[in-house]
């Protein structure tokens, strides 16, 4: 008798297509104030070891990729925005992700040339081979959860190596922190630009704690220190932090640095021109983490754009708005039985809404002239009848 194979956790969930990377960043509150992350470009194997109270964080790295890095967290600051917009548009998200690299790299400020798609691997591969033990959002008999910043992601590519889509998994324990509205917050597009891991793990740290409060909030650079999980020196640390406090980078914050005996204190205000976070597009920036992968200005060059839509999925792009996510996905536009589709009647009624939304001119098979204006079924090909038009 054959052994049969465990099922892919993504086969037991509805996919989350995004079609679009345009969606306000947004963190969530557990990751901004607690050490999560490397702020080090350098790889890091030695555990973070974080308790305050009840609140317990523990991070893992394996020797071969390293630990999760600060730069890494924006594909799930990324994730986490995505969700948001659809949860706000009313619809349905998973935690298994389908989309384009183009689109999150262009989102987070990434260029998007060759080597960009190997980094883009790369911080997938540290954020699902780094383990994290927690006690936070625990209930009352669970004291401790443990996981992965990613479950399991794939790539999807042509037979050229060039690569046209990707899936991945979300932990439950990010997802649920991320669809609760009350443990999520919206950050600024400028802090894609910031290069340093500290000041982008104290921006965060600002943006959870000071917000737009009047007042803004103090921290001893000590406690900081303790926050950040850090594997510099204390002194070290806070030389860091007073350079950051002279350059004055964080979008939105003002920092300054003031002295009570021989405790040193950050006090972190909103700056007074700032109204918050914006929903901006973010410029274009270089890359910002892991280790740089050399250009040889050779043709092709190693930041040809790549293409921006699917072609190796059934569904051959993904549709605007996401409308087709999850119980739409398997409805054909012509409403055709020899589709092999079955369609619900309401999906039927959706599908119509959506059919011209779905269109994607760069996807369309070539025509003869003479069906040049004839719309045609985006998945099986066919013509479709002039009702459905």
């Amino acid at each position: 008798m054959s052994r049969r194979l465990p099922i892919s956790e993504r086969a037991r969930l509805d996919p989350f297509v995004i079609a679009t990377g345009d969606a306000s960043p947004r963190d969530q509150r557990d990751l901004m104030e607690r050490p999560f992350f490397s702020l080090s470009k350098s790889r890091r194997t030695v555990p973070i070891l974080y308790e305050a109270g009840a609140v317990r964080v523990e991070v893992f790295a394996v020797p071969e990729h390293g630990m999760a890095t600060i730069w890494d967290a924006d594909i799930l600051i990324w994730a986490a925005g995505q969700i948001v917009e659809a949860e706000n548009l009313r619809l349905a998200t998973s935690r298994f992700l389908r989309f384009t690299p183009y689109h999150l790299l262009t989102a987070i400020g990434r260029e998007t040339g060759a080597s960009d798609y190997k980094l883009l691997k790369a911080a997938l591969t540290r954020l699902q081979s780094t383990s994290i033990r927690t006690t936070i959002r625990n209930g009352e008999h669970w004291r401790r959860h443990q996981f992965s910043w990613v479950n399991e992601w794939e790539e999807l590519t042509r037979l050229d190596g060039r690569v046209e889509g990707m899936e991945l998994v979300l932990p439950d324990w990010f997802y649920r922190g991320v669809v609760d509205r009350s443990l999520v917050l919206a950050i600024d597009p400028a802090y894609f630009r910031l290069k340093g891991g500290i000041e982008r793990w104290l921006y965060r740290v600002a943006r959870k704690h000071a917000g737009r409060q009047r007042h803004g909030w103090v921290f001893d650079l000590h406690h900081l220190h303790e926050k950040s999980g850090s594997l510099a020196r204390v002194s070290d640390f806070a030389l860091q932090i007073r350079r950051i406090a002279m350059r004055q980078p964080l979008p939105g914050y003002h920092l300054g640095i003031e002295r009570d005996g021989r405790r040193e204190i950050l006090r972190i205000l909103p700056a007074p021109s700032s109204a918050g976070p914006v929903d901006s597009a973010v410029d274009a920036i270089g890359r910002s983490h892991a280790r740089p992968f050399g250009r040889s200005h050779a043709s092709p060059s190693g930041d040809h754009t790549q293409r921006r839509q699917l072609t190796l999925w059934p569904d051959t792009t993904i549709p605007g708005l996401n409308l087709e996510s999850n119980v739409l996905t398997l409805t054909c536009c012509c409403e055709s039985v020899d589709c092999g589709d079955s369609a619900s009647p309401f999906q039927s009624a959706i599908g119509g809404l959506i059919r011209k939304a779905a269109f994607d001119c760069e996807d369309m098979p070539v025509r003869p002239p003479e069906r040049a204006n004839a719309a045609v079924c985006r998945r099986c090909g066919r013509s479709l009848p002039s009702s459905s038009r």
